[in-house]
């Protein structure tokens, strides 16, 4: 059975749910990416979805839509998306069994790629 390229806890769900909710303008969904940055190598990127980016690999989870930008799909594939908050701060926060490292600040992560066929299994439709 294809397992999907990222996942979304309950409480991301939920988050994502109330941005949608809030946005002054039409949004279907989130889409998420990597860019090179900080002293680890990457970071995580999340921007609004108002229409769908041809190409995009396309993720419903717990009512939610997330678009993966597909230069990140083989970073991020396996990844669960998270939203903590504590007294001192809130965020989104990743588990991704790509990770080999990250910064001391936490701004910036260290990916390997993931493996092709399992790629291309999470592709597949379940």
């Amino acid at each position: 059975m294809a397992f999907k390229i990222m996942s979304l806890t309950d409480a991301a769900a939920e988050r994502i749910t109330e941005i949608i909710e809030d946005s002054d303008k039409p949004v279907i969904g989130l889409r998420v990416g990597i860019k090179n940055s900080g002293c680890a190598g990457v970071a995580y990127t999340m921007d609004y979805v108002t229409e769908p980016v041809q190409g995009d690999d396309h993720v419903t989870d717990k009512g939610v839509n997330v678009y993966v930008d597909p230069k990140a799909t083989m970073y991020l594939l396996g990844t669960v998306m998270d939203f903590e908050q504590s007294k001192m701060s809130s965020g989104f926060t990743f588990t991704n069994p790509n990770q080999t490292g990250a910064c001391g600040c936490g701004e910036s992560v260290t990916l390997k790629a993931a493996d092709l066929k399992a790629i291309a299994d999470a592709r597949v439709p379940a």
